[in-house]
């Protein structure tokens, strides 16, 4: 069976793993509220150092994190998450940018691709969608920040085509997982998203229920999952945690649902 389940580790950390990462030895998680040293309302395992809580907090946070995924915390790779669909090709030499300070992070992208072993990469998250990617035949990994903007850019689909590209990842051999981020239960959108959408997927209306005049719920799950099959990304390999972020605010965090003041969820894979 392919799921998403919730592990317990020290300092009373959770965080959420694929069975199907696990399966073939791919080392991954997704942070939760839960095990930090934050404050409300950033309580308590906020890994955003963009955020108004002490960087102090933040960098301990992102410490046990790591720690009880069992990753070096000092190699970890992130980014300066921009919304767009910029894709960076990380190297050894990356190794360590961003771990604990902001302006060190690589600049300007949303996603991060590598064949490094022993470079972890780690993305934030609080609403926006998080797709994990591994491909264990050519031993690739990328993650990717799918907010609307990116969802609606296709940058998940454009990573695994960046790792076909640089790694020679076959589709059909990648793993996804498609981490808690707000749901269609909750997503809310106006023109501004809509229109865009129906520009860059043909079958748009099925990815939206109408909520009121010129309002839709969006299913941000859904649309990656679609550009992802759209390019040979085999379904039964994609799993969706199906965790709504604004459902659950006691366990997660949720940028929509706690009107903006709140921390970030960190997403995290290795080889």
């Amino acid at each position: 069976m392919k799921d998403f389940v919730l592990c317990h580790a020290a300092h009373g950390v959770w965080f959420g793993v694929f069975s199907h990462f696990d399966a073939v030895g791919i080392r991954h998680g997704f942070s939760t509220r839960f095990g930090g040293v934050s404050e409300p309302p950033f309580n308590s395992l906020n890994l955003g150092v963009k955020t108004a809580d002490q960087k102090e907090r933040v960098v301990a946070n992102r410490k046990r994190f790591c720690d009880a995924v069992g990753v070096a915390f000092a190699h970890v790779v992130t980014a300066q998450q921009v919304h767009g669909d910029r894709i960076t090709i990380v190297a050894a030499a990356d190794r360590g940018r961003g771990h604990a300070d902001y302006t060190a992070a690589i600049a300007g992208t949303d996603a991060l691709i590598t064949n490094v072993p022993g470079v972890p990469l780690m993305l934030f998250f609080a609403d926006c969608v998080p797709v994990l990617i591994a491909d264990p035949i050519q031993k690739a990994i990328g993650v990717s920040h799918a907010g609307w903007k990116g969802t609606v850019a296709k940058i998940a689909q454009k990573t695994v085509l960046a790792m076909q590209a640089h790694f020679g990842t076959r589709p059909g051999d990648c793993l996804v997982g498609i981490g808690p981020s707000i749901g269609p239960c909750c997503y809310e959108v106006d023109r501004t998203v809509i229109d865009p959408l129906s520009q860059n997927f043909s079958e748009w209306q099925k990815l939206v229920s109408p909520r009121s005049a010129d309002h839709w719920l969006l299913n941000l799950w859904e649309a990656n999952r679609v550009q992802l099959l759209e390019i040979g990304v085999l379904p039964e390999n994609i799993v969706i945690s199906g965790i709504c972020t604004a459902c659950n605010t006691a366990l997660f965090y949720s940028h929509r649902a706690e009107k903006g003041q709140t921390g970030r969820m960190g997403a995290l894979i290795t080889l």
